[in-house]
This record gives structure tokens, C-alpha cells and sequence, in this order.
């Protein structure tokens, strides 16, 4: 299972890899890999929305845990669904660190006893401004995060209350639960930091075929998009400090 010492994290994958992604990127094993990844390291893949979750005699084998974004509701019941609610419970009373981004941040969300649904404002898509709280707990204040971060995001669902002993890291105008931490353990981002101005453009194109989108307020947020540029090196520091224990 893996060689002594060697450092071992899961990505759980809640949504489908395109043709482009595959071909371009790698994926979503290669998007993540690329932000969080270091030598001599251990990644593997579970594709949970298909069903695939690793065994529970295996949890005790990981260092930590990704949980990706999805195009599916995190406030849905479908079977996968409820099944990574509960891994995540899991994991949770485990003490293991976990990740969740977009989809994943609002599933950890409903887990630990928060409130996921529609956001009330409709779509948040481009690159947008964050604001990083003035109370952070301790681990995070060491980082000396500026007081604003630019992020991608593309969502219509959100956290709208946030789980009870969680500490909120970020908030926006648009989204009032940005980022939160749970203990030492858990971080989540509703933002994209694995996300390239390229990606983004894919995943809109991908929400406006499917008609959840009006289109022109898609393409003025793509133009939009196009001149702004994320914080992605501050966020995968966050990001990796966290989930490799530095923070």
C-alpha cells in the first residue's frame, strides 16, 4: 500500500472529467495534482460520484483528503451523495484533514450540521474579490494573509449557515461563507484555487450548453474574468500548508 514514511492523500472526485480536461489538464487528478502534489508523495483517485470510495480499512492509511467540485447539488439525497456524507463523518471523528472545494466545501458543510441550498443571489462566476476575516484562528493568522484574495469561482449553490463550532476564514459580497475551518483538521474553499482562466472558460462553456446560465451574463463574466488575476500562489500555499500539517 504504499512505501514506509511515504506521505499518502486521496482526491475525492465528485464530477465528471471532460474530453478537454482529460486531453488538456490531466483531469481532475491532474488539476489538483499540479497545485497540491510534491515529490515523493502518494496521490490516488476515487471517483465517488461514481461510486467509488476507498474501503474504510484503508482510511487509516491517508495523510489527508480532497474533495472536489461537481456540477451535482450538495443538497441533493442522491445515494453517492449520502455515502460521502457519511465517509466524511468519518473521516471527521478519525481526526483526518480534509479539503473541500466548491462542492466539497458545501458537502463538509452539510456533514458537520450546516445549511447548503441555493444561493439567493443566483450565479457567482468569474474572478472574484474575498474578504479574509480580521478573527482567524491561530494557524491561519500565520500565514499573514492580506485582507482580500482574488479567486475563481463558478457556483450557484452555497453554505447558508454555517455549522456550529466552525470558524469563518473569508466572506464576499456575493457569498457570505467564503471559506471556514473546523478544528486543525478541515479547511474549505468555495472558490476554484486549482482553476487556470482556461479551466474556468471550459466549465462555463459546459454550464451554458446545459442552459443553467443565461448566456450573456455568462460571456460578460468570461470578459470580465479575462482581466483579472487570481491569488493563486497565496491560495496554494493555503492550501498545501493545510493539508500537509504546516499551518
Amino acid at each position: 500500500m504504499g512505501e514506509v514514511g511515504e506521505k499518502r492523500y486521496a482526491v475525492l472526485m465528485c464530477g465528471e472529467d471532460s474530453e478537454y480536461l482529460l486531453k488538456m489538464h490531466g483531469g481532475c487528478y491532474g488539476m489538483f495534482g499540479r497545485v497540491l502534489a510534491e515529490e515523493g508523495e502518494r496521490w490516488d483517485l476515487y471517483k465517488v460520484v461514481q461510486g467509488e470510495f476507498p474501503a474504510n480499512h484503508h482510511l487509516s492509511l491517508y495523510d489527508g483528503f480532497v474533495i472536489t467540485g461537481s456540477c451535482y447539488d450538495a443538497h441533493a439525497n442522491d445515494s453517492w451523495i449520502l455515502q460521502l456524507l457519511e465517509l466524511v463523518n468519518r473521516l471527521h471523528s478519525m481526526h483526518k484533514k480534509i479539503l473541500g472545494i466548491c462542492f466539497g466545501h458545501q458537502i463538509i458543510g452539510r456533514a458537520l450540521g450546516g445549511k447548503v441550498g441555493r444561493s439567493p443571489k443566483g450565479w457567482d462566476i468569474g474572478v472574484k474579490s474575498i474578504n479574509i476575516s480580521s478573527s482567524l484562528p491561530f494557524s491561519f493568522s500565520s500565514l499573514n494573509l492580506p485582507s482580500h484574495l482574488s479567486i475563481h469561482k463558478c457556483h450557484r449553490d452555497e453554505i447558508l449557515e454555517l455549522p456550529p463550532k466552525a470558524h469563518l476564514i473569508a466572506s464576499s459580497e456575493m457569498t457570505a461563507i467564503e471559506m471556514f475551518s473546523y478544528g486543525d483538521h478541515i479547511f474549505c474553499i468555495q472558490g476554484h484555487p486549482e482553476f487556470t482562466h482556461e479551466i474556468l472558460f471550459h466549465f462555463i462553456d459546459r454550464i451554458i450548453t446545459r442552459n443553467l446560465v443565461q448566456e450573456a451574463f455568462a460571456l460578460d463574466a468570461k470578459d470580465k474574468a479575462a482581466l483579472l488575476k487570481p491569488d493563486k500562489d497565496i491560495l496554494k500555499t493555503l492550501c498545501v500548508n493545510f493539508l500537509k500539517g504546516l499551518l
